[in-house]
């Protein structure tokens, strides 16, 4: 028997967790891939004391990508949308895990993912939804 065979009829495969809805697929107007050097961040989110924020809960508020720098890559339109082009920045908010970023903290990293649209009452450093991260060099200098 099929692994379709096992699902019920109209049922999508490869969602682990049967009833949970599966996210969105990645759009690639608002994908962009960074250089930069991971730190920890400074202060919690406003409004939400430091214990407040859980560690496997993702949150933008422990990490930012600084000495940020933009790179082009393929395929075609990644980054396009009047989010990703606009998001010009020596400093980003990376939206992650903390499991996710720890252990890149103080090294130089490529860093790709989502720029998240920000609220108007919120300036300041656009916000990386961040999908993928690889170390380049071990330290920033």
């Amino acid at each position: 028997m099929s692994v379709a065979g096992q699902q019920p009829p109209g049922s999508k495969t490869g969602n682990p967790t049967p009833g949970t809805p599966q996210p969105e697929p990645p759009n690639l107007a608002d994908r962009i891939t960074l250089t930069g050097c991971v730190q920890a961040a400074g202060a919690p989110a406003a409004g939400r004391p430091a214990a407040a924020i859980e560690a496997n809960s993702p949150s933008d508020s422990r990490f930012v990508l600084v000495k940020a720098a933009r790179i082009k890559v393929v395929p075609p339109d990644t980054g396009t949308s009047p989010a990703a082009a606009s998001a010009a920045s020596g400093t980003y908010r990376l939206h992650a895990i903390d499991t996710q970023l720890s252990p890149f903290v103080g090294t130089r990293v490529e860093i790709s993912g989502e720029i998240l649209p920000s609220p108007a009452s919120e300036a300041g450093a656009p916000t990386l939804q961040v999908e993928f991260v690889q170390k380049v060099a071990s330290s920033c200098s």
